[in-house]
């Protein structure tokens, strides 16, 4: 079965990424169905391997993903709250080809994952273009991703 990534995921990312978290939540209550979810997280996957890789290098330390995550963390009682600081690390070493996420439930992963994403695309203060660039390739690896065969 092949997932396709539609217009519908690829705009609640960018509702996302563009700060604007009421459209996100509810481009994302529009779903219809499971494949919407998969080719949505599928998307928020590769953008975030794409992010990690555009802020970091296979050379960081972790030194420097741990200043990074609580850097992140201490922006709003929100993120402090919602992301997990030691699953945070963990996404982003794994990322980097130097660490593993086993034994991080789905749900912290996700939710550190796509607050992490906004994070680093926010640093980069990417102007409209280059934010729809930047979803675009992530919308080709994912593509990649979903319908590889294995």
């Amino acid at each position: 079965m092949t997932v396709e990534i539609t217009p519908r995921p690829v705009a609640a990312l960018r509702a996302q990424l563009s700060g604007n978290s009421p459209e996100h939540r509810r481009l994302i209550s529009e779903f219809s169905g499971r494949d919407d979810r998969v080719a949505y997280s599928a998307l928020v996957h590769a953008a975030f391997l794409d992010a990690v890789a555009r802020r970091f290098t296979r050379q960081t330390q972790p030194s420097e993903v741990i200043e990074y995550v609580a850097d992140v963390r201490s922006r709003t009682d929100e993120i402090a709250a919602a992301v997990d600081p030691k699953a945070s690390e963990q996404l982003i070493l794994e990322a980097l080809g130097s660490g593993t996420t086993d034994g991080i439930d789905t749900k912290t992963s996700s939710t550190a994952m796509l607050f992490l994403l906004t994070a680093l695309i926010a640093d980069e203060h990417l102007d409209s273009a280059a934010l729809d660039q930047f979803i675009a390739t992530a919308r080709t690896t994912a593509d990649y991703l979903l319908n590889a065969e294995t």
